[in-house]
């Protein structure tokens, strides 16, 4: 587990393979609560490739001085990824 918001990846490695990769990541709030998103792909053994990008918001917890996660919101596609920024600007506008 992670002491700071800034050690907590979605990177994941199986049998010495990096099966989800992180390309970036976004701290949206921190705190004993704290919120990212991760822009990622997954390996496709089949193709022996990374898959197209993918998103998810991930909640943790800081209790004991580890980050542990509580939650997650995986967003599939950049047309769901579309739709849900557009979403939010319409209620979030002036």
């Amino acid at each position: 587990m992670a002491e700071t918001v800034d050690d907590l990846t979605v990177n994941y490695t199986e049998d010495g393979q990096l099966v989800v990769k992180e390309l970036d990541k976004v701290v949206l709030s921190k705190g004993a609560w704290s919120t990212i998103i991760f822009r990622y792909q997954d390996w496709d053994r089949q193709k022996q490739e990374y898959g197209p990008e993918k998103y998810t918001i991930r909640r943790y917890q800081k209790r004991n001085g580890q980050y542990q996660q509580k939650s997650r919101f995986n967003i599939s596609s950049k047309d769901q990824a579309r739709k849900i920024i557009e979403a939010l600007q319409q209620w979030t506008a002036d």
